[in-house]
């Protein structure tokens, strides 16, 4: 009988170790289910975020995930943005044609001079301040670029790399951006290289001309504006571009379409396949 007795004391407490131990999982189980829960926008820190954004911590701006020296942060990720990037870029290209903004530095009127001018000006809030500075001829044509602008982007007003290699940290203060470009830095390590074949090329793309006997400036950039922001000529073919200053000229900007130039009396700015002159078109790497 005490035997038997003992035995139950025995099953019993064996039971309740085993209820103790399911009880203990469940609650340990619990916590960490908790734990692992994804945080809400609202509470998400910088480092958890999916998509970094220009404001967020340093560490972002390092990172350069296609190594082609653009931190991701400075490059337009969305569709919308590189598309209203484009819109705003060719339109302020081209509005230089009909009247050169005062916003425009004289002394930078060159061809380069006109990339930079319009591109700094694409990433700028478009507001009724904006319009009223850069002059008459200019309406709202698209959204402003929503997630990237440059009164805040991580570039601020240096926007155009002037070395090779992919981005590493430090760069931003070690001088390898600038807020000045010419063609040769702006082909070199600003774009990529899509086709000399036109067919390829979208709005904003840049042409690039090389004659290596001019010393001071063998390079010479176009914008190839695709169908016209500012007027209603058919042609889907237009270019625009600065012809550069001389000590004795000015230079002008020239909107013209690439079936003219096609004919250029002068063969080297013949925008053809055939031209060893023309380097072909090129895509910023913001938008690529």
């Amino acid at each position: 009988m005490l035997a038997f007795i003992k035995l139950r004391q025995f099953i019993f407490a064996l039971m309740l170790c085993g209820a103790l131990v399911l009880l203990l999982s469940y609650f340990s189980l619990g916590r960490n289910r908790k734990n692992n829960l994804p945080l809400s926008p609202a509470t998400r820190s910088p480092a958890t975020s999916e998509s970094p954004s220009a404001h967020d911590l340093p560490h972002f701006v390092s990172l350069d995930s296609d190594n082609d020296g653009i931190p991701d942060a400075a490059e337009l990720q969305s569709f919308a943005d590189r598309e209203n990037f484009r819109r705003w870029f060719t339109l302020i290209a081209e509005g230089q044609f009909y009247h050169l903004s005062d916003q425009w530095n004289a002394e930078q009127r060159d061809c380069a001079g006109l990339v930079r001018f319009a591109w700094r000006e694409a990433l700028r809030r478009h507001d009724r301040l904006w319009f009223q500075k850069m002059g008459p001829g200019y309406t709202p044509i698209a959204p402003d670029v929503a997630h990237y602008n440059l009164e805040q982007g991580p570039l601020g007003e240096k926007l155009f790399r002037t070395n090779f290699g992919a981005y590493k940290e430090g760069e931003l203060v070690n001088g390898t951006f600038s807020e000045f470009a010419d063609a040769r830095t702006l082909k070199s390590f600003n774009t990529k290289f899509i086709s000399r074949d036109r067919h390829y090329a979208q709005p904003g793309d840049l042409l690039f001309f090389y004659q290596p006997w001019v010393q001071k400036f063998p390079y010479h950039v176009m914008i190839f504006l695709g169908t016209a922001k500012l007027t209603g000529e058919q042609a889907a073919d237009w270019v625009v571009y600065h012809t550069g200053s001389s000590p004795t000229d000015q230079g002008t900007v020239k909107k013209v379409e690439l079936s003219v130039l096609d004919h250029h009396p002068n063969k080297r700015w013949r925008p053809v396949e055939s031209n060893p002159n023309f380097l072909g078109f090129y895509r910023l790497k913001i938008l690529d």
